[in-house]
Protein backbone atom coordinates (compact mmCIF):
# COMPACT_ATOMS: atom_id res chain seq x y z
CA UNK A 1 0.00 0.00 0.00
CA UNK A 2 2.52 2.28 0.94
CA UNK A 3 4.81 1.58 -2.25
CA UNK A 4 1.33 2.48 -3.87
CA UNK A 5 1.35 5.75 -2.73
CA UNK A 6 4.81 6.49 -2.90
CA UNK A 7 4.79 5.90 -6.71
CA UNK A 8 1.81 7.96 -7.42
CA UNK A 9 2.73 10.56 -5.34
CA UNK A 10 5.93 10.94 -3.35
CA UNK A 11 5.41 14.39 -1.85
CA UNK A 12 2.13 13.44 -1.01
CA UNK A 13 3.02 10.10 0.96
CA UNK A 14 6.11 12.55 2.64
CA UNK A 15 3.44 14.68 3.54
CA UNK A 16 1.10 11.93 5.02
CA UNK A 17 4.19 10.50 6.96
CA UNK A 18 5.24 14.07 8.74
CA UNK A 19 1.57 14.06 9.47
CA UNK A 20 1.92 11.41 11.43
CA UNK A 21 4.73 12.20 13.24
CA UNK A 22 2.86 15.60 13.85
CA UNK A 23 -0.07 13.69 15.48
CA UNK A 24 2.04 11.67 17.67
CA UNK A 25 3.58 14.70 19.06
CA UNK A 26 0.59 16.33 19.35
CA UNK A 27 -0.28 13.57 21.49
CA UNK A 28 2.29 13.83 23.79
CA UNK A 29 1.40 17.09 24.41
CA UNK A 30 -2.14 16.51 25.54
CA UNK A 31 0.15 14.24 27.60
CA UNK A 32 2.54 17.22 29.22
CA UNK A 33 0.89 20.09 28.52
CA UNK A 34 -2.03 20.99 31.05
CA UNK A 35 -3.02 24.37 29.07
CA UNK A 36 -6.69 25.07 28.25
CA UNK A 37 -7.46 27.09 24.97
CA UNK A 38 -10.94 28.39 24.41
CA UNK A 39 -12.11 25.68 26.97
CA UNK A 40 -10.20 22.39 25.08
CA UNK A 41 -6.77 20.76 25.92
CA UNK A 42 -4.00 23.34 24.17
CA UNK A 43 -3.13 20.04 21.43
CA UNK A 44 -6.24 18.87 20.72
CA UNK A 45 -6.82 20.82 17.70
CA UNK A 46 -3.28 20.45 16.86
CA UNK A 47 -3.73 16.34 16.66
CA UNK A 48 -6.77 16.32 14.98
CA UNK A 49 -5.55 18.50 12.03
CA UNK A 50 -2.46 16.40 11.37
CA UNK A 51 -4.36 13.25 11.67
CA UNK A 52 -6.69 14.89 9.36
CA UNK A 53 -4.25 16.05 6.83
CA UNK A 54 -2.46 12.94 6.92
CA UNK A 55 -5.42 10.74 5.88
CA UNK A 56 -6.38 13.45 3.04
CA UNK A 57 -2.88 13.57 1.57
CA UNK A 58 -2.92 9.74 1.83
CA UNK A 59 -6.24 9.83 0.06
CA UNK A 60 -4.94 12.12 -2.95
CA UNK A 61 -1.82 9.78 -3.73
CA UNK A 62 -3.97 6.88 -3.48
CA UNK A 63 -6.59 8.52 -6.08
CA UNK A 64 -3.62 9.60 -8.11
CA UNK A 65 -4.00 6.11 -9.60
CA UNK A 66 -7.30 6.28 -10.86
CA UNK A 67 -6.18 9.72 -13.15
CA UNK A 68 -3.95 8.22 -15.79
CA UNK A 69 -5.05 10.69 -18.27
CA UNK A 70 -4.22 13.28 -15.79
CA UNK A 71 -0.72 12.72 -14.70
CA UNK A 72 1.20 16.10 -16.11
CA UNK A 73 -1.44 18.41 -14.19
CA UNK A 74 -0.86 15.93 -10.87
CA UNK A 75 2.22 16.83 -10.70
CA UNK A 76 1.96 19.85 -9.40
CA UNK A 77 -1.21 19.53 -7.72
CA UNK A 78 0.60 17.02 -5.28
CA UNK A 79 2.92 19.38 -4.36
CA UNK A 80 0.36 22.58 -4.05
CA UNK A 81 -1.69 19.80 -2.15
CA UNK A 82 1.68 19.39 0.47
CA UNK A 83 2.47 22.73 0.85
CA UNK A 84 -1.09 23.65 1.60
CA UNK A 85 -1.55 21.05 4.83
CA UNK A 86 2.23 21.58 5.89
CA UNK A 87 1.07 25.04 6.38
CA UNK A 88 -2.21 25.20 7.88
CA UNK A 89 -0.67 22.60 10.06
CA UNK A 90 2.56 24.18 10.56
CA UNK A 91 0.19 27.48 11.87
CA UNK A 92 -1.92 25.90 14.28
CA UNK A 93 0.93 23.90 15.89
CA UNK A 94 2.61 27.29 16.29
CA UNK A 95 -0.04 28.82 17.58
CA UNK A 96 -0.79 26.22 20.54
CA UNK A 97 2.75 27.09 21.62
CA UNK A 98 1.70 30.38 22.10
CA UNK A 99 -1.19 29.14 23.73
CA UNK A 100 -3.95 31.16 21.55
CA UNK A 101 -6.20 30.05 18.94
CA UNK A 102 -5.29 29.84 15.36
CA UNK A 103 -8.59 29.98 13.25
CA UNK A 104 -11.11 33.39 14.07
CA UNK A 105 -8.07 34.58 15.44
CA UNK A 106 -8.12 38.60 14.63
CA UNK A 107 -6.63 39.59 18.35
CA UNK A 108 -4.02 41.01 16.76
CA UNK A 109 -2.53 41.90 13.84
CA UNK A 110 -0.43 39.07 13.80
CA UNK A 111 -2.95 37.01 14.62
CA UNK A 112 -5.26 38.16 11.74
CA UNK A 113 -2.18 37.98 9.61
CA UNK A 114 -2.01 34.15 9.95
CA UNK A 115 -5.67 33.52 10.24
CA UNK A 116 -6.04 35.07 6.44
CA UNK A 117 -3.16 32.77 5.38
CA UNK A 118 -4.87 29.73 6.64
CA UNK A 119 -8.59 31.40 4.87
CA UNK A 120 -6.66 31.86 1.75
CA UNK A 121 -4.68 28.53 1.37
CA UNK A 122 -8.21 26.47 2.46
CA UNK A 123 -9.31 28.24 -0.18
CA UNK A 124 -7.31 26.91 -2.88
CA UNK A 125 -7.27 23.31 -1.39
CA UNK A 126 -10.96 23.45 -2.11
CA UNK A 127 -10.12 24.75 -5.92
CA UNK A 128 -7.84 22.22 -6.12
CA UNK A 129 -10.41 19.71 -4.79
CA UNK A 130 -12.91 20.82 -7.33
CA UNK A 131 -10.41 20.06 -10.13
CA UNK A 132 -10.15 16.64 -9.30
CA UNK A 133 -13.56 16.79 -8.76
CA UNK A 134 -13.62 17.31 -13.02
CA UNK A 135 -10.93 14.96 -13.49
CA UNK A 136 -12.53 12.22 -12.31
CA UNK A 137 -15.95 12.99 -13.85
CA UNK A 138 -13.80 13.12 -17.23
CA UNK A 139 -11.87 10.09 -16.77
CA UNK A 140 -13.59 6.42 -17.73
CA UNK A 141 -13.18 3.87 -15.43
CA UNK A 142 -12.98 0.03 -16.50
CA UNK A 143 -15.54 -0.44 -13.29
CA UNK A 144 -18.24 2.33 -14.00
CA UNK A 145 -19.25 1.80 -10.24
CA UNK A 146 -15.94 2.43 -8.97
CA UNK A 147 -15.71 5.46 -10.70
CA UNK A 148 -18.83 7.08 -9.88
CA UNK A 149 -17.85 6.23 -6.35
CA UNK A 150 -14.58 8.37 -6.43
CA UNK A 151 -16.74 10.99 -8.05
CA UNK A 152 -19.45 10.97 -5.47
CA UNK A 153 -17.04 10.64 -2.66
CA UNK A 154 -15.42 13.68 -3.99
CA UNK A 155 -18.04 15.62 -4.85
CA UNK A 156 -19.26 15.09 -1.27
CA UNK A 157 -15.80 16.15 -0.02
CA UNK A 158 -16.45 19.29 -1.56
CA UNK A 159 -19.65 20.33 -0.75
CA UNK A 160 -18.37 19.13 3.11
CA UNK A 161 -15.22 21.61 2.50
CA UNK A 162 -17.37 24.23 1.51
CA UNK A 163 -19.60 24.14 4.86
CA UNK A 164 -16.30 25.57 6.95
CA UNK A 165 -16.98 28.78 5.01
CA UNK A 166 -20.44 28.93 7.42
CA UNK A 167 -18.05 29.21 10.60
CA UNK A 168 -15.82 31.95 8.87
CA UNK A 169 -19.22 34.30 9.06
CA UNK A 170 -19.61 37.06 11.98
CA UNK A 171 -21.82 35.83 15.11
CA UNK A 172 -24.87 38.44 16.13
CA UNK A 173 -22.57 39.43 19.34
CA UNK A 174 -19.22 40.05 16.78
CA UNK A 175 -21.27 41.96 14.42
CA UNK A 176 -23.01 43.73 17.63
CA UNK A 177 -19.49 44.57 18.39
CA UNK A 178 -18.51 46.02 15.11
CA UNK A 179 -21.47 48.34 14.58
CA UNK A 180 -20.25 49.81 18.01
CA UNK A 181 -16.90 50.21 16.16
CA UNK A 182 -15.26 47.88 18.77
CA UNK A 183 -12.27 45.46 17.40
CA UNK A 184 -13.43 41.80 18.05
CA UNK A 185 -11.19 39.32 19.33
CA UNK A 186 -12.64 36.99 17.10
CA UNK A 187 -14.16 36.63 13.77
CA UNK A 188 -16.56 33.41 13.23
CA UNK A 189 -16.94 30.51 15.16
CA UNK A 190 -17.91 27.26 14.97
CA UNK A 191 -20.44 26.63 17.87
CA UNK A 192 -24.36 27.94 17.17
CA UNK A 193 -26.43 29.24 20.04
CA UNK A 194 -22.85 29.96 22.47
CA UNK A 195 -19.65 31.53 22.20
CA UNK A 196 -16.74 28.92 21.23
CA UNK A 197 -15.26 27.21 24.04
CA UNK A 198 -18.19 25.48 26.37
CA UNK A 199 -17.88 21.98 27.35
CA UNK A 200 -17.18 19.62 24.48
CA UNK A 201 -17.14 15.59 23.90
CA UNK A 202 -14.28 13.86 24.80
CA UNK A 203 -11.43 13.37 22.24
CA UNK A 204 -13.38 15.30 19.73
CA UNK A 205 -14.28 18.28 21.40
CA UNK A 206 -17.79 18.96 19.42
CA UNK A 207 -20.15 20.93 21.74
CA UNK A 208 -22.37 19.31 24.21
CA UNK A 209 -25.21 21.89 24.98
CA UNK A 210 -25.21 24.06 21.24
CA UNK A 211 -24.77 23.40 17.51
CA UNK A 212 -21.70 22.45 16.15
CA UNK A 213 -20.87 23.31 12.06
CA UNK A 214 -17.41 20.88 12.86
CA UNK A 215 -19.94 18.18 12.71
CA UNK A 216 -21.25 18.14 9.57
CA UNK A 217 -17.78 19.40 8.45
CA UNK A 218 -16.18 16.52 9.44
CA UNK A 219 -18.28 13.87 7.61
CA UNK A 220 -18.77 15.89 4.47
CA UNK A 221 -14.87 16.34 4.30
CA UNK A 222 -14.03 12.43 4.89
CA UNK A 223 -16.80 11.18 2.12
CA UNK A 224 -13.73 11.01 0.20
CA UNK A 225 -12.97 7.70 2.18
CA UNK A 226 -15.64 6.53 3.45
CA UNK A 227 -18.15 6.99 0.29
CA UNK A 228 -15.49 4.82 -1.87
CA UNK A 229 -15.12 2.54 1.63
CA UNK A 230 -18.28 1.51 1.60
CA UNK A 231 -18.75 0.82 -2.08
CA UNK A 232 -15.57 -1.45 -1.69
CA UNK A 233 -16.75 -3.55 1.64
CA UNK A 234 -19.66 -4.64 -1.15
CA UNK A 235 -17.26 -6.21 -3.53
CA UNK A 236 -18.53 -7.61 -6.37
CA UNK A 237 -21.89 -7.05 -5.83
CA UNK A 238 -21.44 -3.21 -6.01
CA UNK A 239 -23.17 -1.24 -9.16
CA UNK A 240 -23.92 2.03 -10.32
CA UNK A 241 -27.38 1.70 -8.51
CA UNK A 242 -26.09 0.63 -5.17
CA UNK A 243 -23.30 3.85 -5.50
CA UNK A 244 -25.94 6.37 -5.94
CA UNK A 245 -28.22 5.14 -3.37
CA UNK A 246 -24.91 4.52 -0.40
CA UNK A 247 -24.06 8.11 -1.80
CA UNK A 248 -27.36 9.71 -1.39
CA UNK A 249 -28.21 8.38 2.03
CA UNK A 250 -24.69 9.82 3.05
CA UNK A 251 -25.22 13.07 1.33
CA UNK A 252 -28.79 13.32 3.04
CA UNK A 253 -27.18 12.73 6.51
CA UNK A 254 -24.83 14.94 5.97
CA UNK A 255 -27.44 17.98 4.87
CA UNK A 256 -29.50 16.69 8.17
CA UNK A 257 -26.84 16.97 10.40
CA UNK A 258 -25.90 20.74 9.22
CA UNK A 259 -29.28 21.70 9.72
CA UNK A 260 -29.44 20.48 13.28
CA UNK A 261 -26.01 22.53 14.08
CA UNK A 262 -27.84 25.51 12.16
CA UNK A 263 -30.30 25.70 14.55
CA UNK A 264 -28.17 25.48 17.52
CA UNK A 265 -28.96 22.37 18.66
CA UNK A 266 -26.44 19.66 20.42
CA UNK A 267 -25.91 16.51 18.24
CA UNK A 268 -26.14 14.35 21.59
CA UNK A 269 -29.53 16.39 22.28
CA UNK A 270 -31.73 16.04 19.43
CA UNK A 271 -35.12 17.74 19.72
CA UNK A 272 -37.94 15.02 18.65
CA UNK A 273 -37.96 16.77 14.97
CA UNK A 274 -34.48 15.57 14.47
CA UNK A 275 -35.22 12.23 15.56
CA UNK A 276 -38.13 12.22 13.06
CA UNK A 277 -36.18 13.48 10.22
CA UNK A 278 -33.48 10.93 11.39
CA UNK A 279 -36.47 8.21 11.62
CA UNK A 280 -36.98 8.78 7.56
CA UNK A 281 -33.90 9.42 6.37
CA UNK A 282 -33.00 5.83 7.80
CA UNK A 283 -36.42 4.31 6.79
CA UNK A 284 -35.22 5.76 3.46
CA UNK A 285 -31.94 4.13 3.28
CA UNK A 286 -33.34 0.94 4.18
CA UNK A 287 -35.91 0.87 1.20
CA UNK A 288 -33.34 2.31 -1.11
CA UNK A 289 -30.82 -0.35 -0.05
CA UNK A 290 -33.33 -3.23 0.25
CA UNK A 291 -33.88 -3.88 -3.43
CA UNK A 292 -29.80 -4.80 -3.94
CA UNK A 293 -29.64 -7.42 -1.17
CA UNK A 294 -32.83 -9.34 -2.52
CA UNK A 295 -30.97 -8.97 -5.76
CA UNK A 296 -27.64 -10.19 -4.74
CA UNK A 297 -29.33 -13.12 -3.06
CA UNK A 298 -31.18 -13.62 -6.35
CA UNK A 299 -27.71 -14.11 -8.34
CA UNK A 300 -26.63 -16.04 -5.14
CA UNK A 301 -29.12 -18.38 -5.78
CA UNK A 302 -28.47 -18.71 -9.17
CA UNK A 303 -25.29 -19.19 -9.72
CA UNK A 304 -25.57 -22.12 -6.65
CA UNK A 305 -28.17 -23.64 -9.17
Amino acid sequence: MISTLWNQSRILTATAAVMCLAFVLSLAGLLIDPRIISGAPAWMKPAKFALSSAIFAASIAWLFQYLPSFRKTARWIGPALALILVLEVGIIDFQAVRGTTSHFNVSTAENSLMYAVMGISIGILWLLSIWLLIALCKQTFQDPAWGWALRLGMLISVLGSASGGLMTMPTSEQRAAMHRHERPTAVGGHTVGAPDGGPGIVAVGWSKEHGDIRIPHFLGLHALQLVPLLVWWRGRKRNKRFVFAISGSYLALYFILLWQALRGESIIEPSSLTLGVLALWLIATVIALNPFERGSYHMEAVHER
